[in-house]
């Protein structure tokens, strides 16, 4: 009878442990594990936060911890819409990086006006910000009216502005670096004094939630599933394809003009040639390590917002064994060789067989003991 049960409990366990590894959040909770392990071994003090002060005389946090959830927050803001891009439109937008560029200057533009070291703001912060909604709303519209209404590959279609956006970001201002002297325009990508934690990580938990209130009261998520599962289908439903998408690619372009008020924020000033650069592929991979499926369809965002953070603190631990910038994107291609070889059916199908065969494995032990004992009895 111990028998029996022992092999019923390993069946069992077969089973919880083939639906946790199944599971969309187990890539990315799994790496976010073996990433603390790891800085663990090297750094007893890396969950250790601490409360000092800044150049200004605030409060502020610091520590690993606090660093990866402050710059994550821009990434973190993008997986939003590039999921949403994901799976309704099956592709990617690459162009996110230009177009925070371009957003960035827009606002430079309106804070500062024709003179790029001005001695006081021209314009409130609040209505700069707007403009560069508006710049990021624009380019969107662009990419989704290439990707929904002219049938363009998304990548190829954001391709586009991946090339002319830096350029087009440096004419706004006419390729000057303008410097917002208020020093409140820092607050939005540093720490509002008195407030010890970054503004970003705030802004990143409003973008989370909207969309998670949007998500809820709403069917855009279901909507843009279908579209990404079915597009013929879905329309047959009722649901118009080419809205959705454009949708999607508007709600990125949002997305983008609030990573730029971060980017920006943070130095007060813009390099158009490096700001946000390959911010776009952390973005895409944030994604894919999600589990969405990079070829549209289902999607969870949470997923997606939790790569963005995996991805940080990746570049993070990175960073702290002294590996130089230059070399981070060989690292992240590793990252991505593993996710694209995890997340092949073939893979996914041989580990699910070789589930299948233990649970047999152990099935046949169960009925050797069963007739076993039945023949003794018989005896």
């Amino acid at each position: 009878m111990s028998k029996d049960n022992s092999q019923a409990s390993a069946n069992k366990f077969l089973t919880m442990v083939k639906k946790v590894v199944s599971h969309q959040m187990f890539i990315p909770i799994m790496a976010l594990l073996i990433l603390a392990i790891v800085n663990l071994a090297f750094d007893p003090n890396f969950f250790r936060i601490t409360l000092g002060k800044n150049n200004a005389g605030n409060p502020i946090l610091s520590g690993p911890l606090i660093t990866i959830l402050d710059y994550g927050a821009e990434t973190a803001i993008l997986a939003i819409g590039m999921t949403l891009v994901t799976a309704a439109a099956g592709g990617q937008d690459i162009s996110v990086g230009a177009t925070i560029a371009i957003a960035g200057s827009a606002m430079l533009r309106v804070l500062c006006g024709t003179n790029p070291s001005p001695d006081t703001i021209q314009a409130p912060i609040i209505v700069a910000f707007l403009v560069a909604c508006l710049v990021g709303i624009a380019c969107g519209a662009f990419n989704g009216a290439l990707v929904s209404l002219f049938k363009i590959q998304p990548m190829i279609a954001t391709l586009i502005l991946f090339t002319a956006g830096r350029s087009i970001a440096a004419w706004i201002n006419y390729n000057k670096l303008p410097v917002v002297p208020d020093p409140k325009f820092a607050y939005f990508g540093g720490i509002i004094p008195g407030i010890p934690v970054p503004t970003p990580i705030f802004i990143m938990l409003a973008c989370v939630i909207i969309m998670a209130l949007v998500l809820k009261f709403t069917n855009l998520g279901l909507y843009t599933q279908s579209v990404g599962i079915n597009e013929k289908s879905a329309k047959l439903n009722g649901i118009n394809p080419i809205l959705i998408k454009f949708i999607a690619f508007v709600i990125l372009g949002l997305c983008v003009a609030v990573a730029a008020l971060i980017k920006v924020s943070r130095i007060s000033t813009i390099n158009y040639s490096v700001i946000a650069k390959d911010i776009e592929m952390d973005a895409i991979l944030a994604v894919a390590l999600g589990g969405n499926a990079l070829s549209g369809g289902k999607f969870n965002m949470w997923a997606s917002v939790l790569g963005a953070y995996v991805f940080q603190f990746l570049t993070t631990t990175l960073y702290k064994f002294n590996i130089a910038s230059s070399a981070l994107p060989a690292y992240k291609a590793t990252v991505v060789i593993l996710l694209v070889f995890f997340s092949a059916p073939k893979v996914r199908e041989t580990i699910g067989k070789g589930f299948k065969r233990i649970k047999e494995f152990i099935g046949k032990l169960s009925k050797r003991d069963a007739a076993g004992k039945a023949s003794k009895g018989e005896a």
